[in-house]
Order: C-alpha cells, then structure tokens, then sequence
C-alpha cells in the first residue's frame, strides 16, 4: 500500500464499522421510542423487551452473514464483499427510519421491522472481519498490527457517534418530539455514512482474482480448517465476553449494583471507551515490534489476575474509583482488541481468509457476546454475587490464553497474497 493511499485504504475499511456500531448505539438509546412506535399499546417494559428482542434476531444472524459475505470476499473479491455489506447495513438503517409504526401498518410493522435488522444482521456478520482482512492485506508489511488496529477503532468510534447523537438530539428537541419522529432523525442519517462507505469502496483496487467457479469457501473452510474455526471462535472468547460485559453490561451493573446514576455510569463508560481508541492503535503498533503473541497472551493474564479487584474497584461509593476500575480494564481489553484482528489474518490461508475469519468470530461473538449480559445478570440476581461478572471474564481470558498458544507468530512472515 503506498503511503499516500493509506488514508484512504483504511477510510475505506474502517467507515463500515463506524456505521454498523452506530445503528447499534443509536438503537439502543431509542429502544424505548422504537417499541412504542412498533409495537401495539401494552406495557411500557414489554415494548422496550420486544424491541430489543427484534435487536437481538438481527444479532444471531451474525454467523449467517458472516458465511454469506466472507464467501463473497473470498470468491468475488474483497471489495465487492465490502460494497455489498456497507450497503446491506445503510439501506435498512435508512428504512427503519422511514418505516410507519404499529399505528399505520398493524402488525405488519414489527414484521418489517424484524426484515430489516435480520437484513443488517446479515451485514454486520461479514462487514467487520472481512474489513480487517482487506485492510491488513492492503497495510505495509511493518504495519499489519497498526493498520489492523484502526479497522478496529471503527466500531468504538461508531459507538461514540451514535451514543452523541442520540444525547445532542435530546438535549435539543422537546420530549414529545423525540418520541414522536425525533428518534428516526438518526436512522435517516446514517444513510449519508453508507453513501460514502460505498463511494469509498468502489473507488478502490482489489487484487483479487477469482478461482474457478467450482472453488466453494465455505465448503473448503469446514472441511479443511476445522481446527483452525476452534482456535479462532476460542480467541475471540475474551474479546466476545470482554467488550460486551464491561463496555455495554457494565452501565446497568453500576446502575443496580451500584446505585449510580444513568447519565453518570453512561459517562463514565463513555470516557473509558475514549480512553479505549488510542490504547487500541497504541497496543496493534506495538505488536509491529513485539510480535501478536506476546501481546495476545500479556491481555489475557493480566485481565485474569485483575478482574476482581477492578470490579472491587468499580463497586466503591466514589465515581472516581469507579471510574479507575473500568479503565483498568481498557489496557487489557485495548492489548486484546488491537492486536487480534492481525493475527487472525496472518494465521489464515489466504483463499478462505474472510469466510474462515468470519465464521470463527461470528459464532463466538453472536453466541459469547450476545448472551454474556443476560448472563451476567442472571447470574448475580441468582447468586447475589455481584462480582459474578469478573468470574466470566476469567474464564473468557483462559480459554483465549489458550487458544493464542495454538497460533504461530507471523509477524515477521510475509503475509500470503490474496490472490487465489
């Protein structure tokens, strides 16, 4: 990649991330708007888990989409995988917000509503791990763990948008509004987003060639790499339990366990997850030099050994100590997160690179991180334990600790061409 194209390149990569974790946030906060529009006059908090319970159909069709778009990439090129995915997630996002409500269309309305976030789902389940490989295979040689690490900054930047975007909207429009049509508002610009990912994208060279048409990656990726889907489903472990306990369970944790306020634990996960960016870009450039195991290994033992006195942290009565803890957990999450995309591309055979990465992730990120915070509240309403969080954490850390010793180091290795 010259030097001058690499801006671009990694635009390109990352703006796919920013606009799948931005419908994410933006869903989220609206939650409560949304299943009033969609869903027939009942109680409040059975709207709110309807809406979220559509949310969470769009989430288990990660894997789906992860096979559909990582063969695409393998297949097609990675670029043409790209475009599809970024306009697979800005098109539905665009139609949410035009969608009528329960009001217009009866129960036609959360029917398509479910249509539209199982189409994104299908999106998001290739975008992200096939944006890795194609940046990492477009990144100079000395900087795979760098560039890898900006792909992933994408998704916490996108996080940030949608979260500001919700709270400037609130701060500006009146209650009425925001509940009424205000909530679409940020729906309907995340189309601007797709619109660019997809001019980005198009725009851009792909050195892919096709193999013959009898050439299945799928297939070949079961068959051949089944070993290889284990040791990666069982590195993303701590990824998968890591961000979704303490970047997204944790703000209700501090709420009911702590008794903090929302807008304040909301501030405080907001401030961590800014801390977050530059620990991600710092830790994928320092695996350009130290190597991915090294790194891989030193986040998984050092959030095994301090998960419980930061949570013992995060549970004082003072925000500032509640605040330590979290961003304890930024450095070993943040060494994790920057560092992993790289090595799952170099680890990869280049012919099944995106089908295989995708699949291998997905299934632990849709399976792990989607049911880690119905888990974790379980489990401490069951036990009472309120630390209960910090044990799947560990558990997470050790099954990841033992999958990144099945890898080899690659770092220093040129990366295999993706060309078939």
């Amino acid at each position: 990649m010259a030097a001058g194209n690499a801006p671009r390149v990694v635009a390109a990569g990352a703006i796919g991330n920013v606009l799948e974790w931005y419908d994410f946030a933006v869903y989220g906060y609206f939650a409560t708007a949304i299943g009033h529009a969609f869903f027939p006059e009942e109680d409040p908090v059975a709207q709110v888990l309807a809406a979220f319970g559509i949310f969470a159909v769009g989430f288990l069709m990660r894997p789906v989409g992860g096979a559909l778009v990582g063969h695409i990439g393998d297949k097609h090129g990675r670029r043409v995988a790209l475009t599809f995915s970024v306009a697979a997630m800005a098109i539905p996002t665009f139609l949410v917000g035009i969608l009528p409500g329960y009001a217009v269309l009866g129960v036609w309305a959360p029917v398509a509503l479910t249509v539209l976030r199982m189409v994104q789902g299908l999106s998001v389940g290739g975008e992200y791990t096939t944006s890795i490989v194609f940046m990492v295979e477009h990144a100079p040689s000395d900087r795979r763990g760098l560039i890898g690490a900006l792909g992933c900054c994408g998704a916490i930047g996108g996080i940030l948008l949608g979260s500001a975007t919700g709270a400037l909207l609130t701060a500006v429009l009146p209650p009425d509004a925001v509940a009424s049509w205000g909530w679409r508002i940020p729906f309907l610009l995340g189309l601007l987003v797709g619109l660019a990912g997809v001019v980005l994208r198009r725009s851009l060279a792909d050195g892919a060639v096709k193999r013959g048409e009898s050439h299945s990656p799928l297939r070949e990726t079961v068959q051949r790499h089944g070993g290889l889907l284990l040791r990666l489903a069982g590195l993303s472990m701590f990824n998968a339990a890591g961000f979704y306990l303490l970047f997204v369970y944790i703000v209700s944790w501090l709420q009911l366990a702590d008794g903090v306020a929302p807008a304040h634990a909301l501030a405080i996960n907001s401030t961590s997850m800014v801390v977050l960016l530059p620990c991600m870009v710092a830790m994928g450039a320092l695996s350009d030099r130290l190597g991915r195991k090294p790194i891989l290994l030193a986040a998984t033992v050092l959030a095994f050994v301090s998960a419980l006195p930061l949570f013992w942290l995060m549970h004082q009565d003072r925000h500032l100590l509640v605040q330590a803890g979290q961003l304890g957990f930024v450095l070993s999450v943040g060494m994790f997160l920057g560092t992993q995309p790289t090595l799952m591309v170099e680890e990869v055979p280049a012919a099944v690179r995106c089908t295989a990465i995708a699949l291998g992730y997905n299934v632990t990120l849709g399976v792990v991180g989607g049911l880690s915070p119905l888990v974790a509240t379980w489990l401490v309403n069951r036990t009472g334990d309120d630390f209960s969080p910090a044990y799947m954490i560990m558990a997470a850390a050790a099954i990841s600790f033992v999958a990144a010793l099945g890898f080899h180091e690659r770092s220093r290795e040129p990366l295999e061409a993706n060309r078939f």
